[in-house]
C-alpha cells in the first residue's frame, strides 16, 4: 500500500480492520488524485455550463470519467497487490466493466482490479516452481494475459451487473425517501453512496429526473440540492486541514478549491475511505443542509453540474439566495464540527518522531569511549 499517501493502521480489532480496508480504498484514489483534478478543471472550464464552454474541448470529460479514472484506479489497485504485473493485469480487467456501463465504474474498479492482481499472485506461485529455464518470460507472459482477459469477461459479466445492481438499488431506496417526503433522512442513503462513487448515478439518475418535474410545476426543486451541496465535502476538508493526520493537511487546500469552486465532489471521497467514521459527518451536514434548505423553501430552477458554488450561484431563483447560501453554509459548520470531534480535535495526531535521541546518545558515545580509555591509562 501506498504509505505516502494514506498513513498506516495500527491495531486490530473491527474498528481498524474497517478503517484499514477504507485505507487501502483510499490508496488507490489518493496516486491518482492529480486526473482527477484534471477532469475536474477540464469539466469546470468547458462543458456548455463551464467558465469557457468549449465544444471540442467537452469532448474528454465524458471519456475521462468513464474511462481513464477507472482504468487509473484499477491499475493502481492491482499494483499494490501484485506489483506492476498486478498493475497491468488489474488494468485489463477493469475494461471489463467499464465497457457498456453507463455510469463511472469507480466502485466495479476498486473491487476487480486488485481482485485480478490477486488471482495473478496465485498464479505466479504456482507456475514459478514448475516453469523451466528459458520460458519464465513465455509464462509469465501468457498467465498474465490469460488471467488479464478472463477478469475482463468475469467485469463484464458478473462484477460490472452487480454494481449496476448495487446503484439502482441505492437509486430507489433514496427515490423512496424523496416520495415519502422523508427529504432528511435522504442523506443517510446519499452521503455514503457518494463516497463509493455512486453520486453521478443518484443525481443525474434519480433526483434530477424528478426536480425537473417538481421545477415545471413550482418554478424550482429542492430535489437538485440533495446530492449537490458543496458543504458537507467542505466542512470534511475544513477538518482534515485542522485536525487531520499531519501527512496529509498540506493536501487539503488544493481540494478544498477543486471540491468547493471546481465542483468536483470526488476529490474529497478518498479522505471519508481513510477514516471510515467520518461518514457520520459528512451525513449530518448533509442532513443539516437539507433540513435548512426545506425550512427556508430553497430550491434550484435547475442541476448545478458541476455542484459548485458558482454552478449554485447560476441556477438560484431570483429571490433564492438565502436558502441556498445558508444551506451550505449550515452544512459546512455541522459536518466540519462532528468531523473534528470525530477527529478527536487533532489529539490523536502526534509530531512525527524525530531522531534526535538517538543522534544525541550517538554523539555521547565517542566521547564516553575516549573518557574510558583515559581512564584506563591513569
Amino acid at each position: 500500500m501506498a504509505d505516502t499517501y494514506t498513513p498506516p493502521v495500527y491495531g486490530t480489532g473491527v474498528k481498524a480492520t474497517i478503517q484499514r480496508i477504507g485505507g487501502h480504498l483510499a490508496g488507490m484514489i489518493m496516486p491518482n488524485i492529480g486526473a482527477f483534478i484534471a477532469w475536474g478543471l477540464i469539466t469546470a472550464l468547458f462543458i456548455p455550463t463551464g467558465w469557457l464552454p468549449n465544444e471540442a474541448f467537452a469532448k474528454l470529460v465524458g471519456p475521462i470519467i468513464t474511462m481513464l479514472l477507472p482504468i487509473l484506479i484499477g491499475y493502481t489497485g492491482g499494483r499494490m497487490v501484485h506489483a506492476q504485473r498486478g498493475a497491468v493485469v488489474g488494468a485489463v480487467a477493469t475494461m471489463g466493466v467499464v465497457v457498456g456501463a453507463d455510469i463511472p465504474m469507480f466502485l466495479g474498479a476498486m473491487i476487480i482490479g486488485p481482485l485480478a492482481a490477486l488471482v495473478l499472485k496465485y498464479v505466479d506461485k504456482f507456475t514459478e516452481e514448475r516453469t523451466k529455464a528459458g520460458f519464465e518470460m513465455l509464462v509469465d507472459n501468457f498467465t498474465a494475459g490469460i488471467v488479464g482477459g478472463a477478469m475482463a469477461l468475469l467485469g463484464v459479466w458478473g462484477i460490472g451487473p452487480i454494481v449496476r445492481v448495487v446503484t439502482t438499488a441505492a437509486g430507489d431506496a433514496v427515490n423512496w425517501l424523496v416520495t415519502s417526503n422523508l427529504l432528511p433522512l435522504a442523506s443517510v442513503l446519499i452521503e455514503p453512496a457518494k463516497v463509493l462513487f455512486l453520486n453521478n448515478a443518484i443525481n443525474h439518475g434519480v433526483l434530477g429526473p424528478l426536480g425537473v418535474v417538481q421545477a415545471k410545476e413550482a418554478g424550482k426543486s429542492i430535489l437538485f440540492m440533495l446530492e449537490s451541496n458543496p458543504g458537507p465535502g467542505l466542512g470534511l476538508l475544513l477538518a482534515y486541514l485542522f485536525f487531520g493526520p499531519r501527512a496529509l493537511r498540506p493536501s487539503t487546500p488544493a481540494a478544498m478549491i477543486i471540491h468547493f469552486f471546481g465542483g468536483i465532489h470526488e476529490i474529497y471521497f478518498p479522505y471519508v475511505l481513510m477514516k471510515p467514521r467520518l461518514i457520520l459527518a459528512v451525513i449530518a451536514g448533509g442532513a443539516a443542509g437539507v433540513f435548512t434548505f426545506l425550512i427556508t423553501g430553497a430550491g434550484l430552477v435547475a442541476t448545478p453540474s458541476p455542484g459548485s458554488i458558482f454552478a449554485y450561484a447560476a441556477v438560484t431563483p431570483k429571490g433564492g439566495w438565502f436558502g441556498s447560501i445558508a444551506g451550505i453554509v449550515i452544512a459546512t459548520a455541522v459536518s466540519f464540527f462532528v468531523a473534528a470531534l470525530l477527529l478527536g480535535f487533532g489529539r490523536g495526531e502526534k509530531e512525527e518522531p524525530t531522531d534526535e535521541p538517538a543522534n544525541e546518545a550517538m554523539d555521547d558515545q565517542p566521547e564516553t569511549a575516549a573518557h574510558a580509555e583515559a581512564t584506563k591509562e591513569a
